[in-house]
């Protein structure tokens, strides 16, 4: 028996500011079952903040397919104009329509697309402003405040003195 049910409430506890995070957590767990299948895809990390997502899109043409990006969303499209008058005697060759939608992160932006032997490559990039890098905060320490106080003790004095 595979238990499919996660709780992410410990989580809540532990997190300040990840509040979305843990929703779509619980939404992925939610909507696991109804995501479609086709096509497949993988995702690779091929640096510390580069990805690359490849799905097998065979049959499919450049002109086939739409890629677009949108506030945290990529949606990758694929519509095949049925070709009426042949007969398959065995179809099984997935020819049909589909949409596919991944969810970035914040500061996630697609780069480029490449199409080559029937797979599709769409290559992304994590950006962090400077802003939101992590920085060093330095320590006060009871030597440093005494410091201080000896630094403005001694520049009252001398302005006294003049």
């Amino acid at each position: 028996m595979i238990m499919r049910n996660f709780d992410f409430s410990p989580l809540y506890r532990t997190s300040i500011g990840f509040d979305r995070m843990a929703s779509l957590l619980d939404s992925l767990a939610a909507t696991e079952k109804s995501q479609p299948s086709y096509p497949p895809y993988n995702i690779e990390l091929l640096g510390e903040d580069q990805y690359r997502i490849t799905m097998a899109v065979a049959g499919f043409a450049e002109g086939d397919l739409q890629i677009e990006a949108a506030q945290n969303t990529l949606t990758v499209t694929g519509k095949r104009e049925q070709s009426e008058g042949k007969q398959f005697l065995h179809q099984g060759i997935a020819a049909r329509n589909f949409e596919r939608r991944f969810q970035l992160a914040d500061h996630v932006r697609v780069v480029g697309a490449s199409l080559e032997n029937g797979l599709l490559n769409v290559d992304l990039v994590r950006e962090i402003p400077e802003a939101m890098k992590p920085r060093s905060i330095a320590i006060n320490t009871g030597d440093r405040k005494a410091h201080l106080e000896q630094v403005s003790v001694g520049e009252e004095s001398s302005e006294s003195a003049a």
